[in-house]
């Protein structure tokens, strides 16, 4: 469980991309986002949860949902880990400073010093309608998400 409650509106947020590109929660309204966090970058789960999103960006787009990567790692780190694993249009965000502000204010910071692995849906008006955390070395069901995301 995540501290957020459903229906509840989403904190904003304005966080730097793996290309230092500012991102605001709130500049999206209109759109459904789809806020996947991962503990840490470099890691073999986490990699292959964002390479998931970065395969099926489109079928995102198709849902009118942006998906969006968050952890603590630094942009820097970010930007490296995303030209590894092959990440071009999904932006992967930086809650490094002050670290782990925006996990906190979804609940979803652990004491370890990174975020649970979690996805969390904004819907187009900025509210909180679908949160799931999972087992820090469970892979989400991309499509459990995209069903979530398409209303189904």
């Amino acid at each position: 469980m995540t501290a957020i409650k459903l229906g509840s509106r989403a904190p904003d947020f304005t966080l730097r991309d793996q290309h230092n590109r500012g991102f605001k929660l709130s500049e999206l309204r209109g759109r459904k986002v789809l806020l996947s966090w991962h503990p840490l970058a470099f890691t073999k789960v986490c990699a292959r949860q964002m390479q998931a999103l970065e395969k099926n960006y489109k079928a995102f787009e198709n849902l009118g949902t942006v998906p969006a990567g968050l952890s603590v790692d630094t942009v820097p780190s970010k930007h490296a880990w995303a030209r590894a694993i092959g990440v071009k249009k999904l932006r992967m965000l930086s809650d490094f400073w002050p670290h782990g502000a925006v996990a906190r204010k979804y609940g979803i910071f652990r004491r370890e010093g990174f975020s649970e692995r979690a996805n969390i849906l904004v819907d187009e008006k900025g509210r909180v309608v679908w949160a799931k955390v999972y087992l820090i070395k469970e892979l989400p069901d991309l499509g459990e998400v995209l069903r979530v995301a398409s209303g189904a």
